[in-house]
């Protein structure tokens, strides 16, 4: 009897713990049971997803072949230089054997198609200026050869035969001569004032390439949107306007701002063969001189009196004096272009912007400031390098300075030195060998 009481407390005891370990367990499963259906879930979802969205499949897939341009691509370049090089020796041709005005046009409409609209005005030896003033700056600059011939052939051509590249080669020059309905005498002293245009224009654009900041002729050119049927409108509401311009100013592009027709006039005045007017006895009709809208005719000189001729060396050796302190003057004026010249470039723009981001002087960032700091190089690189673009664009302000001083003064001297004439003759450097004289000459009418 004992024994029952001991075994029944026992069950008791167990009985009394059952509840507490029936909720324990009951607990663990509900835990696993949850735990299992979110897992499960989880994979229905990722299954679900997998199958809505299935990665892509590119076992199949062949990469592209890589295509390396050919560098002789110019094989295209090559040849419009080998037709440059016989339109200019066309063009030496009709002007100075042939004399024949109709001719030149025929030959020049023909450069405007293909130089002008067919090859979209580029490469021209206009740009080309800019390309060969790089390559001497910067050593590291590879310059085509196709891009130098395009260069050096017209000049080559001036040294011996004048202009011709001018008369009926260059698509800027031709698109203004056939414009030129109803040209007007310039006075000459506005033309040549004017004319220093040009040397300024060169000696900026040389610059600008050199230093590295652009290439402000190919930017500007007035003509090329004209060329390409396209382009922003400003350049085209510019070229419009050089257009109409030239109907009573004959070309006003090539005699105030092209800066190649600056080379092209040095190497003329010193070519071994050149457009005459009269190719018998001048008889001073004076129809050359009318004719010409060019203002190239210099008409036969009287011999000075001797007090005039006094007066012309006193005035020729003050303004010899004066020379030296014209280039003073603008090397100086020209050191302090650099800031504003500067800002053309585009590291110093850049370290402009960049600093004024790090100072809180603007709020925000752009494009290029975004892309610099995602280079991983520091501000202080930047602005080390900024200031060594102003170094160089101190220095050669100086050197433009100096070369508009040189400019103006070597303009003064040249009209103040009167050279001896006996007849009508094309001045050498400002006739562009167009024909028109060849019309109106008595002595030398052209019969083709």
């Amino acid at each position: 009897m004992s024994r029952r009481p001991r075994l029944f407390s026992g069950f008791l005891r167990q009985f009394a713990c059952a509840p507490g370990c029936l909720a324990r367990r009951w607990w663990t499963t509900a835990c696993c049971a949850l735990g299992g259906a979110a897992a499960l879930a989880a994979g229905v979802a990722q299954a679900r997803d997998i199958e809505r969205f299935p990665p892509p499949d590119f076992t199949d897939h062949q990469l592209p072949p890589t295509i390396v341009p050919d560098p002789a691509g110019t094989w295209v370049q090559y040849l419009a230089l080998a037709g440059l090089l016989v339109a200019l020796a066309l063009a030496a041709q009709l002007a100075l054997r042939s004399r024949s005005r109709r001719g030149l046009l025929a030959l020049g409409v023909i450069a405007l198609a293909v130089f002008g609209f067919w090859r979209g005005g580029c490469v021209c030896p206009i740009g080309a200026t800019q390309n060969v003033a790089l390559a001497v700056a910067d050593g590291s600059y590879l310059i085509p050869l196709a891009v130098v011939g395009f260069f050096l052939l017209p000049l080559v051509f001036a040294l011996f035969f004048g202009r011709v590249f001018c008369a009926a080669v260059c698509p800027l020059g031709m698109v203004q001569e056939l414009v030129a309905l109803r040209p007007v005498q310039v006075p000459r002293w506005v033309d040549a004032g004017l004319g220093t245009l040009a040397y300024i224009y060169l000696g900026l654009a040389v610059l600008l390439a050199a230093t590295g900041a652009g290439f402000i002729i190919c930017r500007y050119d007035p003509f090329v949107a004209f060329f390409r049927l396209g382009g922003s409108l400003n350049m085209l509401i510019v070229g419009a306007c050089f257009l109409a311009m030239g109907v009573f100013v004959g070309r006003p592009y090539c005699r105030y701002l092209c800066p190649y027709a600056v080379l092209l006039r040095w190497c003329s005045r010193l070519s071994r063969w050149h457009v005459q007017i009269p190719p018998e006895q001048c008889i001073q009709c004076r129809l050359c001189e009318e004719s010409c809208p060019y203002g190239a005719i210099r008409e036969p000189t009287v011999a000075p009196a001797p007090a005039e001729r006094r007066r012309g060396r006193y005035r020729l050796a003050g303004l010899m004096a004066l020379a030296p302190v014209l280039i003073i003057v603008g090397w100086a004026m020209g050191r302090g272009l650099d800031a504003p010249l500067g800002r053309l470039h585009f590291t110093v723009r850049l370290a402009e912007r960049l600093h004024q981001e790090e100072t809180g002087a603007v709020e925000g960032t752009v494009d290029m400031t975004d892309a610099f700091r995602n280079t991983g190089r520091t501000p202080d690189e930047l602005y080390v390098q900024a200031r060594q673009v102003l170094a160089r664009m101190r220095f050669g302000g100086g050197l433009f300075g100096g070369w508009v001083g040189l400019v103006i003064g070597g303009q003064l001297l040249a009209h103040s030195i009167r050279r001896r004439r006996d007849e009508y003759q094309p001045d050498r450097g400002a006739c562009v060998a167009c024909g028109r004289c060849f019309w109106y000459c008595p002595s030398g009418h052209e019969k083709a």
